[in-house]
Parts: structure tokens; C-alpha cells; sequence
């Protein structure tokens, strides 16, 4: 799955969190998170365990028509 990462960016803005804070919620590591951003595309477990340490549906994460 295609991610938005400037999507992901801003609600961990809006939550006031680190990448770390996000890794730990999302069962990562602070590593593994990097490189899921870094890279843009995930499993759809992974983009849903992200989800889930951000609150926000799936949806929220993916780019646009993707």
C-alpha cells in the first residue's frame, strides 16, 4: 500500500508525539518506523498497526486514489 507521509507527518504533529512515542504505540521499532516513512509503501498490517498507534483509519494514511 502506497503511504502519504506527509499525511503521517502531520498527525504526529497534531499529537504532539516523537517517532518513537508512534513506533512504541504501533509495536515498531523507532528503526522500523523510519524506514516504512522513508520508503512510502507497507503491508496492509503494517499500514493498519500504524493506523492503530495513531488513531486515525487507514484511509487517513493513504495517498489519494491509491
Amino acid at each position: 500500500m502506497k503511504l502519504d507521509t506527509q499525511k503521517i507527518e502531520i498527525l504526529i504533529a497534531k499529537q504532539g508525539i516523537t517517532r518513537s512515542q508512534l513506533a512504541k504505540r504501533s509495536g515498531f521499532s523507532r528503526q522500523n518506523l523510519s524506514t516504512i516513512v522513508r520508503r512510502g509503501t507497507a503491508e496492509p498490517r503494517t499500514v493498519g498497526k500504524l493506523a492503530a498507534g495513531l488513531g486515525c483509519n487507514i484511509e487517513d494514511l493513504l495517498e489519494e486514489g491509491k
